[in-house]
């Protein structure tokens, strides 16, 4: 029995060694990684901003004549076109007004015609010295007024005229038609203008931003030193995700940028018109602006899933001379898509390891394996090289 237990203790201590044996011979493995090389590269200048989404154009629907609306002719919330009925105002009065404007002309027209055959009575006779020059004279003024009241009632007639038609109110533009601001039955009046309904222009569409005049300032000054990549006149593409994260796919181009900064914001603002064929971006509404403002030449970029961001700034693991890991401090400038500009802690030549990162240590050995099957290097990999 005894000789069976000294058996078991001395398997055990060759167990527990070669256990071990085995950990420190894994600890002192090289950990597999994958790396980048770092180099100068052209990057998008991308500035983000929060954007209000903006009709092209805003038509206010008013009352152009007094009376009762008898009927809504549109559907609240649908693309309407110019010239398209939306209302009817009862007629009656207006119809009356102008059959007594049409009386009135009727009357003046014969009252005219008498008046000119008068004058064409009395101009023979005149000539004859039959009657004398000043009832000639007082004939021909009063076929004058005659014919200028002709003309005054024709006039009055053709504004009787307009006032009856607009009694079928009509979309001034075409666009979205919005809510009815009155309903059946109500009383409208041309004194007042009565709002009846709004219709937005929504195919093309604006969204309108705010940049700070301090970002405007230095990206004049990045112009000018050449660090940026855009000239004065240039296309500037703007594309928009929407406030749940999803792209809207379209983009647009900046269209109106501010010379003058507002006194109370401090900022200087910016629209860019989209296409809108769908109707998907809705008036009032806010998203999120990306703004391809030119190109950053010449900065030192890499992927965003090899910097572990701190409240300082950041840090990376490199390959150091002697192969093994070692954690660099970087000062991080902006993102651009899923890189990091690196504003220093970095030089062109800089190995920076972007895997296996959660096993790594600063001073654990490291073996590069980098890929030499021909495949695409990860995406992010631009301002950096695999090597």
């Amino acid at each position: 029995m005894k000789y069976i237990r000294q058996l078991l203790a001395g398997a055990l201590v060759f167990v527990l060694g070669a256990c071990s044996a085995s950990q420190t011979a894994q600890q002192d493995q090289p950990v597999p990684v994958r790396t980048i090389t770092v180099s100068e590269t052209d990057l998008d200048n991308v500035i983000e901003l929060p954007g209000r989404v903006e009709p092209v154009r805003v038509a206010e629907v008013r009352a152009r004549v007094t009376g009762i609306v008898q009927k809504r002719l549109y559907e609240e919330g649908t693309d309407v076109r110019q010239g398209q009925p939306l209302f009817r105002i009862d007629p009656a009065e207006l119809r009356a007004s102008y059959a007594q404007t049409q009386a009135s002309l009727d009357r003046a027209r014969a009252t005219a015609a008498n008046a000119n055959a008068v004058v064409e009575r009395y101009r023979p006779l005149v000539a004859e010295n039959a009657i004398s020059g000043q009832e000639f004279d007082a004939a021909q003024a009063a076929a004058r007024e005659a014919n200028a009241n002709v003309a005054q009632m024709r006039a009055q007639l053709r504004s009787a005229s307009l006032q009856l038609g607009y009694t079928t109110v009509r979309a001034p533009i075409s666009g979205r038609a919005g809510r009815a601001a009155v309903t059946e039955g109500a009383l409208i009046t041309q004194s007042e203008a009565t709002l009846m309904t709004r219709i937005e222009q929504i195919s093309p569409i604006y969204v309108s931003f705010s940049q700070s005049a301090t970002e405007v300032l230095q990206i004049r000054r990045a112009m000018a030193s050449g660090a940026l990549d855009l000239q004065d006149g240039d296309a500037v593409e703007v594309r928009l995700s929407f406030a749940d994260g999803t792209d809207y796919s379209p983009p647009g181009l900046i269209q109106f940028f501010d010379f003058s900064v507002d006194e109370a914001t401090g900022t200087v603002q910016l629209r860019a018109e989209f296409p809108n064929p769908d109707g998907l971006l809705l008036s009032g509404e806010f998203v999120k602006a990306r703004i391809y403002a030119g190109k950053v030449t010449n900065v030192v970029a890499v992927p965003q899933r090899a910097i572990t961001v701190t409240q300082s700034g950041g840090t990376v693991l490199i390959v150091d001379k002697s192969g093994k890991a070692a954690l660099r401090k970087v000062k991080l400038g902006q993102l651009v898509d899923d890189k990091w500009v690196i504003k220093s802690g970095l030089v062109p030549g800089d190995r920076v390891i972007v895997s296996n990162l959660q096993k790594l240590q600063p001073g654990a050995a490291v073996r590069i394996a980098n890929s030499s099957t021909g495949r695409k290097p990860a995406k992010g990999a631009a301002g950096a090289k695999a090597d």
